[in-house]
């Protein structure tokens, strides 16, 4: 039988001197993306600073949205509908690199190429959009149409694929009581090794 299940993509915008000086480029106010696996945003995933006050220590991570880091911040919130193999997918490559945590980091050179139109691939490194954006496409989908190494957070926003159910104070969505019913409890079946070899090579 077909099951779906939902993904999330959280845009959040913190405020920081790094996030206006990327807003300064992009003029749009939500520059950093991360990817969710459940509705509460308890399984957050992303490239992002390690530490919440060493913005040049950067890699793969898993975010605690409820830190006060992120908890002022502006975000926008859209569930992206898969099915339950999709779902699984996705969850377990993320897991596999979660494994490797230390193998990856944060692209800044990437970054800076999306600003200047410039490609510049780095193995083993991202930058947050070209994260999650690799990892939909791992799994055959793609919710931007243009390559992974030229998405920003802002194309999420306006993908097709997507749907915002929120905008406004990450803390307004997090304390929302219509938060749990958005999507019913996920469950995680491992994939194998082999079969991570076969669909997820990043790099």
């Amino acid at each position: 039988m077909y099951t779906e299940q939902d993904i999330w993509i959280v845009l959040t915008g913190t405020g920081t001197w790094f996030s206006r000086m990327i807003q300064y480029f992009t003029k749009a106010p939500l520059n950093h993306a991360s990817i969710a696996f459940d509705s509460e945003l308890r399984e957050v995933y992303s490239f992002g600073r390690k530490k919440a006050n060493n913005p040049f220590n950067g890699g793969l991570v898993r975010e605690n949205l409820r830190d006060p880091f992120f908890y002022s911040s502006a975000c926008a919130v859209y569930r992206c509908r898969v099915s339950h193999e999709d779902y699984q997918r996705m969850y377990n490559l993320v897991k596999d690199m979660m494994r490797n945590q230390d193998r990856y980091k944060y692209n800044l050179l990437g970054l800076l190429g999306i600003l200047f139109r410039l490609h510049i691939d780095r193995d083993d490194a991202y930058f947050c959009s070209h994260f999650v954006a690799k990892v939909f496409e791992q799994a055959g989908l793609r919710p931007v149409n243009k390559p992974c190494h030229l998405v920003t957070p802002e194309d999420f926003s306006n993908s097709p694929q997507l749907t915002e159910v929120y905008r406004g104070p990450l803390h307004g969505y997090l304390t929302m009581d219509t938060v749990s019913p958005l999507s019913s409890s996920p469950t995680y079946t491992p994939v194998t090794t082999k079969d991570i070899s076969k669909i997820f090579r990043i790099g």
